[in-house]
């Protein structure tokens, strides 16, 4: 028998074969042991064609017109290919005559993906162009196709998780730049199974999940910019611009077989799950990568435009996601697809949830409004299969709306907490007034999260993330140097709360290197002390730096990449955050599920100065302790954080009866003293006052001897 990549046409087609009227639902492509059912959803188009490929052609096998009295139930075209081999891929294409005064329709027989394709055929190699010889990527794009995926996987007894998200750590990372620089020397770079390759390494550090980047289809091809610097052609990097919400990347796939990427996409969340590590998937439904008037078109647009687009009256793009279109999130057709994309990844891949990019988008209606109780944003809470998967907002858009602590939620959805990141890096940069404020973001941003049915676990907190400074540059620029981008260095944010410790850049003097690479524990150790989710940035525990480039998305190459030659020369850094995840798993007054009173006497938070049970509050003030306990168990942890360039002496409370103060991290200690593993934590010389070295965070818990 003849493999599936060297079929003819001819192969895939029995004696009986016939186009038969087929069924509207489900979308998609359906194999059976009869056949294969194929449905789209083109409401405005008049004429559409299935349009057919034999495996790894680049060119169409056949072409079926389909008749609109016999192969078409309302606003769905299908057909059922009696006698046809599901080792076939396939495509759409959509017409409609032109009509004045219509100008949201963009009909232009154009080869279309199909919206609920699983796996995509195509343009497998990274940053090669679908076609070859060609310069652009738009009209390389069109030869993308759905492969008929109907494959099944043995999962064994795997589940989700289903770990309790006051529980997580999150560790965020972008498939292909994890594993990409020589140096992380896996077989399969910058795939799913170098990731899998890494899982001892994950669970060394200590993280409960990791959030991966954007892995549905792509184009990295979609930009002719260059780097002015070195006449390098950018890529997308990143891969905010989906032209899938289901087809994981085919790129991000070792092998080369139709729908590889499905298989080794699985085989990675099976291996993450036995080893005890949830996976959260970074999607994104805000807006796709058709662009706007002057984008490709590659599936929605040729499909239904003015179903799946936000349009004024003229055809043009509503742009509430900086990135040219938006997507019609709450219509009812879009609205569908975006509930089965999601149940899909929980139910067949196996996800345990989800970052939504953008979100705020989500709660926009049909014409770009802000709606008060978002359809689709409802329905993704209160979804019976989504019941388990975590739900996490980035509760703003790019249009201005801002609604972190008043994202619509129904008690499921968690935010990233931009409040977090900016007030914490403006108490350690040492800016007056934030103390208070730091107070705040320590015990789970009440203020954000109280009330509602939410609790601290709802804020996502984060000094650092993709977009922005990893955290070495957080501390050794104070403006960003994003000339590589080829935009003139006017991409990126400008207000990064960013502080170079008094030398900008590298080849800083060694006092000013050891102030950075303290202002590095500080952010970490404060992380993970706070009430609320931690996540990580992939790369900062190492000590990563993309060279003052705040908008790294179109650096593939050294800036992105980990290098992981940073994780042996910085292992002093991996060991404190690898040590203060372990502390704070063995804490639940580090994670708690609820807020609490606080106050003097018993209560689990008090706050202090450099007197007992007397913070200072005011303007000038840059130095807080805090005291988390535990009545019934006797549990205590004492947090000092001083973002002074002098250092503060604080007389103590007490620890609960029977205990002492034992020293758990002070990072103005050089390691190995730093940081002190379960067992191994001194006993505090002074019982009754701690002195914060200049710009240090120190971690007390108090233990019997």
């Amino acid at each position: 028998m003849a493999s599936s990549s060297s079929k003819s046409f001819l192969d895939l087609i029995s004696p009986d074969f016939a186009v038969l009227r087929g069924h509207p639902i489900p979308f998609g492509a359906t194999p059976s042991w009869r056949g294969v059912n194929f449905s789209v959803y083109a409401r405005h188009a008049t004429a559409v064609s299935l349009v057919l490929f034999a495996p790894g052609e680049e060119t169409p096998s056949a072409e079926f017109p389909l008749d609109p009295r016999y192969n078409r139930t309302g606003d769905v075209w299908h057909a059922f290919l009696r006698g046809l081999d599901p080792a076939v891929c396939w495509a759409w294409r959509a017409e409609r005559s032109v009509e004045p005064g219509a100008p949201w329709h963009r009909y232009d027989r154009t080869l279309l993906l199909d919206p609920y394709a699983r796996a995509v055929a195509g343009a497998a190699r990274w940053g090669a162009p679908p076609t070859p010889g060609e310069e652009t990527e738009w009209e390389g794009v069109r030869a993308r196709r759905g492969v008929v995926y109907g494959k099944e996987f043995d999962w064994g007894f795997d589940q989700p998780i289903d770990r309790h998200l006051a529980d997580s750590v999150i560790y965020e990372l972008h498939v292909r730049s994890f594993t990409r620089h020589p140096s992380s020397g896996v077989e399969h770079p910058g795939t799913f199974r170098g990731i899998v390759e890494k899982i001892p390494y994950l669970v060394e550090l200590g993280v409960t999940a990791v959030e991966l980047m954007p892995v549905t289809e792509f184009e990295e091809n979609d930009s002719d910019r260059r780097n002015p610097l070195t006449g390098e052609r950018l890529k997308n990097l990143w891969g905010y611009h989906p032209i899938s919400f289901f087809a994981p990347r085919t790129a991000y796939a070792a092998g080369a077989e139709p729908g590889a990427s499905v298989d080794e996409f699985r085989e990675m969340v099976k291996a993450l799950h036995e080893a005890g590590i949830e996976v959260i998937l970074d999607i994104v439904f805000n807006h796709t990568g058709e662009g706007d008037e002057k984008g490709p078109t590659h599936s929605f647009r040729g499909l239904d435009n003015s179903t799946y687009y936000i349009l004024d009256g003229e055809g043009r793009y509503a742009n509430f996601s900086g990135c040219g279109n938006t997507f019609n999130c709450n219509h009812p057709v879009a609205r569908d697809l975006v509930l089965d994309a999601l149940r899909y990844w929980v139910t067949e891949m196996h996800v345990d949830g989800f970052r939504f990019d953008l979100a705020s988008i989500l709660g926009r209606g049909r014409d770009g409004s802000v709606l008060a109780n978002p359809p689709l944003l409802e329905r993704i809470a209160a979804d019976p299969v989504l019941a388990n998967a975590k739900l996490i907002a980035e509760a703003w858009d790019a249009a201005g709306l801002y609604q972190v602590g008043h994202f619509p939620n129904w008690g499921r959805w968690a935010e990233w907490n931009g409040r977090y990141r900016d007030d914490l890096r403006r108490f350690l940069r040492g800016d007056g007034g934030m103390v208070s404020l730091l107070a705040t973001r320590l015990s789970g941003s009440a203020d954000l999260y109280q009330g509602g049915g939410r609790a601290p676990h709802h804020s996502i907190n984060f000094v650092t993330s993709h977009d922005g400074f990893p955290l070495a540059d957080l501390f050794a620029y104070s403006r960003k140097y994003n000339d590589a981008n080829g935009e003139g260095n006017r991409d990126g944010g400008d207000d990064n709360h960013s502080w170079n410790c008094g030398y900008e850049g590298p080849g800083a003097p060694p006092e000013v290197e050891r102030l950075r690479r303290r202002m590095a524990r500080n952010a970490l150790a404060l992380l993970l002390v706070s009430q609320g989710v931690p996540m990580l940035l992939s790369g900062d525990e190492a000590g990563r730096t993309q060279g003052g480039n705040n908008n790294a998305y179109c650096q593939d190459n050294g800036t992105s990449w980990l290098d992981w030659g940073l994780v042996e020369r910085n292992a002093d850094l991996v060991r404190f955050v690898k040590t203060l995840v372990r502390f704070r798993k063995r804490n639940p007054l580090l994670r708690r599920r609820s807020f609490v009173a606080e106050g003097p006497g018993s209560a689990p938070v008090t706050w202090h100065g450099h007197a007992p049970y007397r913070p200072d509050w005011s303007p000038g003030a840059t130095c807080l302790g805090m005291h988390l306990k535990d009545p019934a168990r006797g549990d205590d942890v004492y947090v000092v954080a001083n973002a002074h360039d002098e250092a503060h002496r604080l007389e103590l409370v007490p620890p609960s009866e029977g205990r002492r103060w034992h020293l758990v991290a002070d990072t103005y200690r050089e390691p190995p003293a730093d940081v002190f593993e379960e067992g191994t934590e001194p006993l505090l010389a002074d019982p009754t006052h701690l002195v914060a070295g200049p710009r240090s965070v120190v971690v007390l818990v108090g233990k019997r001897d």
